[in-house]
Formats: C-alpha cells, structure tokens, sequence
C-alpha cells in the first residue's frame, strides 16, 4: 500500500486543503454545500501531506463508517497515508477492526450501558452543583463557561469513571491537545507528549495494582492479569483512548450547545421555562453542532466507487460528518436549528460498529449540564459579541476558544 502524496502527478492539480476554513465561530465549512451538490467525493491535501478523499453526501458518509471495504486497521501499516504528520498508534479502538476491535470494545462497553450511565447520573448531578456553586461566587460574572464548567465537569466524571487523579488535569488537557492535533503540533512534539501520557498510565497501572479500586482501570487491569485479555500495551493505549476521548468532545460540545441556545431566544426561552425540557433538544445539538468535520479516517481495501467517482485501494477516506449532518436529502432546512425535528438521523455519534462507545455517558453529561445551567441562571447571556468568539484550529475536535458569560 503506497500512499499517494501532495506531489501530485495525475495531472488534475493540487487538490483542496484539509480541514476547509470555517468562516467563524458558528458556521461549518460553506465548501461543503458545494461539494455535496458538484463533488460529493473530493480529492484533498491532507495535513500529512499524503493525498485523500473527503465524502460529504449523508449516504455515502454512512457507507464510509460501516462498510468493512473502510478499515480502520491498515491506517497502522507502515506506507499508509496519514491524517496526520504522526501516525495513529496500534492496538486502539480507533486503529482496529474485528475481530480485535469487537475484543477490545466488549471490555469496557459494560461501563458505557444504559443502565450504568443511568447509574451514574446522580454522581454528575452532584459535580455539576458544585461546579455551578463555584461560579455563583462570581456575583453576575463575567466568566469564562470553558474553564469554569465545560472543561472540568466532563474530565472529573471521566477521571472518576477510569480511575485517575482529577488534580492532573492541566497535564491531560496538554497531552490530550497534542494527541487530537492536526496541524498545531510536529511529528515529534505529539509523538513526546504521547510517550509522556503513556509513561503516566504505565505508572499509574502500577499503583492500581498494590491498590485496586472500583474504577474502570482497575478492571481493566484484573481482565490483564487474569485472564490476559489486553497486553500491557493494549492496557496503556486504552486508558489514554478513553481518557482523551472521554472527555475532549463533551468538553467542546457543552461550550457549542450553550452557545446555540444563547442564540436562538425562543427556544431557550422554551428551556427556562421548563430547563428539563432540553432533554429533547439533544439530539438536535448533537446534529449543528459537529465536533469534528470528519470521523477518523479509515483506508479502502479494494476499489471502491461512490457517487461515480472511484476511490481506488489503499486511499486515506473521511467521511465528512459535519456536512452529512445537514445534507437536505435527509434533513429539511439542514442548515436551521430545529429542536423539535421529527427525523433525526444524525451521525454525530458515527455508525455501524465503530459508533460512540461513550454515547449514552454524552447524552446523560448534556443533559444534566444544560437543565442545570439555566435552572441556576435563567438571565445567562453572552459577555461579548458573537463575532469575537474564535474556534480552536488545527485540531481534529473543535472547541470554543472562550466562551465569556454573564447573568
């Protein structure tokens, strides 16, 4: 498998740079109301270097994330295009297929279920009080909602859930921001800072073992050590995986979510009134509020053709989930925010095999986070003007840089 590179040979130019520009704050990629309707399968420079093809249609976005021609596995081997300039390590949920991805993924669904997250929800209610106790304090503010509610209260559930110290959080959220980099760090600057987080868990693995608790790492550990189920490296690379991913998206999609409902009046008119009726607004946040343009990438295993255009064997392929999502074959005024949409078929959370492991734990965290956010502080409101808002770039997951409130 040679992977193709920018150095482009073909004779149909250099293809368009990936991830597209965002206008702002509050808007996806226009390119991508073109593609859908002139190129639904466009040829892109990745960050890598190597060449790939981003698919932005609804359907075909869903074909990428099931079909088993688009693995997730051959992204490890050695001539492989890259999303990024550093590798995607193996062993992970997100760099396996099955058999070994069915494995890895039955160890730790038993923690994501339904019924545990249910479980759960009192413990998030509880550090969500706090959180919204502390930022009472500030008398009317103004605040930034990022740092004093989006970023610790997904981090301390997940860091209750796994097992690992809350007070390490300011060194995850660097790892974790050079692990989902994609254009804001070197080969070796994320490279280091992965060694760093392994070297971490590897320590910390060690602790649990002299001292195992009711946590997730330390079950993880027993199924190693009894009954061999995860190597040590397995072990290592699943404690990151869900650490990083358990936390980085909800972090950015609670900022995006407060921040669709402070501007659209009516319906957050609609959650004051009644902050529990948002559970039925979930859904439709999930949809506009895309944390990522794409899912990760996968590589096809043979030639495959969408929409009349052949990708061929071994190609890098995204399917553009932040464009899927509002594609109008699928989703009247996909571009509207619409909260009590009948047809809601989003892949926010992906498809097929690979969808969300910690959606349900997602779901709950929005949930509680905004009925209870607007319970505490009906007057809540933007500090600033919209368009000083900036989105972090140059990272696979997007984030409000800052989110200043007042109330």
């Amino acid at each position: 498998m040679e992977a193709e590179t920018a150095v482009d040979t073909t004779g149909t130019g250099c293809p368009r740079s990936y991830p597209f520009h965002r206008p702002s704050a509050i808007e996806i990629p226009p390119i991508y109301q073109e593609l859908r309707t002139s190129e639904p399968v466009a040829r892109v420079l990745l960050p890598s270097g190597d060449v790939g093809y981003v698919v932005s249609r609804y359907e075909d976005a869903k074909l990428v994330l099931a079909d088993p021609r688009f693995s997730r596995a051959a992204m490890v081997a050695e001539d492989a295009p890259q999303l990024t300039v550093a590798p995607m390590p193996p062993g992970s949920l997100f760099s396996t297929d099955p058999p070994e991805h069915t494995r890895l993924r039955k160890l730790v669904m038993g923690e994501f279920t339904g019924r545990r997250v249910r479980a759960l929800e009192p413990r998030i209610q509880e550090l969500t009080d706090a959180l919204l106790d502390e930022m009472e304090k500030n008398e009317g503010g103004p605040v930034d909602l990022n740092e004093m509610f989006a970023f610790p209260l997904p981090v301390q559930v997940i860091c209750e859930l796994l097992g690992v110290p809350f007070e390490d959080r300011e060194q995850f959220r660097a790892w974790s921001n050079a692990i989902v980099s994609l254009t804001n760090h070197t080969a070796e600057e994320m490279m280091t800072q992965r060694i760093e987080m392994a070297g971490y868990i590897h320590e910390l693995i060690n602790k649990r073992r002299e001292e195992p608790g009711d946590d997730l790492l330390s079950a993880l550990i027993t199924a190693h050590d009894e009954r061999d189920a995860l190597d040590q490296s397995e072990l290592i690379i699943m404690a990151m995986t869900i650490l990083v991913a358990g936390h980085e998206t909800t972090v950015s999609m609670i900022g995006a979510c407060v921040l669709t409902l402070l501007r659209h009046p009516e319906q957050l008119a609609r959650v004051i009134e009644d902050p529990d009726a948002v559970s039925g607004f979930v859904n439709e946040l999930l949809r506009v509020n895309p944390i990522g343009d794409g899912g990760p990438l996968r590589i096809s295993l043979e030639d495959v053709e969408i929409a009349g255009t052949l990708i061929p064997k071994g190609s890098a392929v995204m399917a553009a989930v932040a464009s899927a999502n509002r594609d109008p074959e699928v989703f009247d005024d996909g571009e509207e925010f619409q909260p009590d949409r009948e047809h809601n078929p989003h892949l926010a959370f992906g498809h097929g095999i690979h969808h969300c492991l910690g959606a349900a734990l997602a779901v709950a965290e929005l949930r509680i986070t905004m009925a209870s956010l607007f319970r505490r502080f009906p007057t809540l409101r933007l500090a600033c003007d919209v368009s000083e808002l900036r989105m972090k770039t140059g990272m696979l997951v997007h984030g409000l840089e800052k989110l200043p409130v007042t109330w």
